[in-house]
């Protein structure tokens, strides 16, 4: 199984989201599941990326040439595909995962969880999306999701397209025990 990991790169944050992202990364390794991630070498995804390579896992890089070009990729993944720019980067991430998991991040995360939710809502992604909400920071995304349902520019349905948890020890277990969503969601996917 491959799970991409989206998340931040700001070395500004919290240690105790560095904390969960290490977590995470020494889960997934030990679980023998490879990761794919944004190919950053700082923030959560340096300390994900650290973490995989030090307990063994399988760690691949997505990055964009521009910023390999900048030196912010990370410096021990030697698995590291260069893309021509953002969007290439993201669909390429989202096409070799069979699960995603979105770690607390700026707009570039919120941008990519915003988009693999979109793809599943269209049945262009069929796996588990797992949101790890570390000390509540998704809190008012999910809020404004269920806003969304609420007020009819979302189905009740899609307010089950993704899964959160509150602990990096909860990521595996809910990628795991994923029973699937709907065959086909584009039969309802119109909202009229």
């Amino acid at each position: 199984m491959r799970v991409c990991v989206f998340a931040a790169s700001s070395n500004r944050v919290d240690e105790r989201y560095y904390e969960a992202a290490g977590e995470l990364g020494r889960m997934l390794a030990a679980s023998e599941m490879e990761v794919v991630f944004g190919g950053g070498g700082i923030g959560l995804m340096g300390r994900l990326a650290d973490a995989v390579l030090n307990n063994n896992g399988k760690i691949t890089g997505v990055i964009p040439r521009f910023m390999q070009d900048e030196g912010w990729g990370h410096s021990s993944v030697k698995e590291m595909i260069v893309t021509e720019g953002m969007p290439q980067r993201k669909q390429l991430m989202m096409q070799m995962a069979d699960a995603i998991v979105a770690l607390p991040g700026g707009i570039g995360t919120l941008e990519e969880l915003a988009e693999a939710i979109t793809l599943k809502q269209l049945g262009l992604f069929k796996g588990p999306i797992v949101i790890l909400n570390t000390l509540n920071f998704y809190d008012q995304f999910l809020n404004f999701l269920e806003e969304m349902v609420r007020k009819n520019f979302m189905r009740k349905e899609h307010g089950e397209i993704w899964n959160v948890v509150n602990y990096s020890s909860e990521v595996i277990d809910s990628i795991k025990n994923y029973k699937g969503w709907y065959d086909n969601p584009r039969s309802f996917a119109k909202i009229d």
